[in-house]
């Protein structure tokens, strides 16, 4: 039977789940902060747009380059103590970057190198989940992760500026360094998440990885699903802006109104999948998911006042959140345990690349049009890749159950 399990009950009476909750909550809560903290910074030092982009690609991008790698790591080691060791790693480079506040060069290389470590961590605590919860609460356990990971993360820039008066660049980046210490006191409250992954060179084990991914029908349409989607829809970020200020003759407080509204939209579909997720086939929910999110994208750049693109926005983030819990619920239920990390580190390392592309090719579509055009085009792209995926993954299923 389904459970029917809500996400606050599930955190009562799970210690386990609970302290990975708050451990990701916290910690993506830091991410956030010491983000803003960064683009300030180079904002400030440099006063160029490049510089930003730069440390955009260090932070966003280059890591996922880096995904194959770590979800060999997550299938080697004990899950635990991957986390914690992630979290400590982290907290010392940002105590280096606070302390120094070096030159944009050595800073690009610490956020590189930050942003690898948590590509590491991602991985190990989605893997973790299945052993911490049963099998019929994993739909309300992604839901729950979700929310309480976006939705702290989406008030990173609220507190960011409200601390920056207060503490400066130097004491948020601190604040951010406390958080990974934090999470990983917390995460040594979980028990030992022993590796079900073989043991030997990581060579073989990354290989193996890609190859279970390619040779699995149904796994293979999924990450080439969520590959073109994020490339198709991640120029959104970029494009916003200049929908708000040009488009719709709006400011600079608008648009930051907009970007919220994806994180609204989160969260409310996080909520609600966390009751009703285990009514849906989690494949049907991942394909509506990226149809969803499309449409939004679509019919935002059609939007005629700044309220109708909040409002598609958010239907746009409830489309994100549909992906979010689709995609892990299925993955951590048919794929074997001593591949799990691999599939996971490989899958949202193709993301951080498919958004890299993303910010390049939309940025030079933006550059030659307009926000609205760039808007429509990715939508309609996305719902072009929605039902091509949909159609192989009906074809996948029929030579395979997984």
């Amino acid at each position: 039977m389904p459970s029917r399990t809500g996400g606050l009950t599930l955190l009562r009476r799970n210690p386990s789940f609970r302290v990975l909750w708050s451990a990701r909550a916290i910690s993506f809560l830091g991410d956030s902060l010491g983000l803003v903290a960064l683009l300030v910074y180079v904002e400030d030092r440099t006063g160029a747009a490049f510089a930003v982009a730069l440390l955009l690609f260090a932070g966003d991008c280059l890591p996922g380059f880096f995904g194959p790698l770590a979800g060999a790591i997550c299938d080697r080691f004990d899950l635990r103590t991957v986390m914690i060791s992630c979290e400590l790693v982290q907290a010392v480079l940002v105590v280096a970057m606070a302390i120094t506040l070096p030159p944009l060069p050595v800073l690009l290389v610490l956020v590189a190198l930050r942003s690898i470590t948590a590509t590491i961590f991602q991985p190990a605590s989605r893997s973790a989940v299945p052993a911490l919860v049963e099998d019929r609460e994993l739909e309300t356990a992604n839901s729950t992760l979700g929310a309480g990971t976006y939705g702290l993360e989406a008030l990173g820039p609220l507190v960011a500026a409200a601390l920056f008066t207060v503490l400066g660049i130097r004491g948020i980046l601190l604040v951010d360094a406390l958080t990974f210490v934090v999470s990983a006191v917390l995460l040594t409250r979980l028990p030992s998440l022993p590796s079900a992954g073989e043991h030997e060179p990581f060579a073989r084990n990354v290989r193996d990885g890609l190859g279970y991914i390619w040779s699995t029908p149904v796994v293979r349409v999924i990450a080439l699903g969520f590959f073109g989607i994020a490339a198709v829809n991640g120029v959104d970020d970029v494009a916003m802006v200049f929908l708000a200020k040009d488009e719709l003759g709006a400011g600079d407080s608008a648009a930051a109104v907009l970007y919220a509204g994806v994180g609204i939209g989160l969260v409310v579909g996080y909520l609600v999948l966390g009751r009703l997720g285990h009514r849906m086939p989690m494949l049907g929910l991942l394909v509506a998911g990226f149809a969803i999110s499309s449409a939004g994208n679509l019919l935002t750049g059609l939007a005629w006042a700044v309220g109708a693109a909040l409002a598609l926005q958010t239907i746009r983030g409830a489309g994100i959140a549909a992906i979010d819990v689709g995609l892990n619920t299925h993955l951590q239920r048919v794929v074997p345990a001593r591949l799990l990390g691999r599939v996971f580190g490989n899958l949202y390392g193709a993301v951080g690349v498919a958004a890299g592309l993303s910010y390049g090719l939309g940025g030079l579509l933006l550059e030659l049009t307009d926000a609205r055009v760039t808007f429509v085009t990715a939508g309609a792209c996305g719902l072009l890749v929605s039902a091509a995926t949909a159609l192989a993954l009906r074809r996948a299923h029929r030579r395979t159950p997984v």
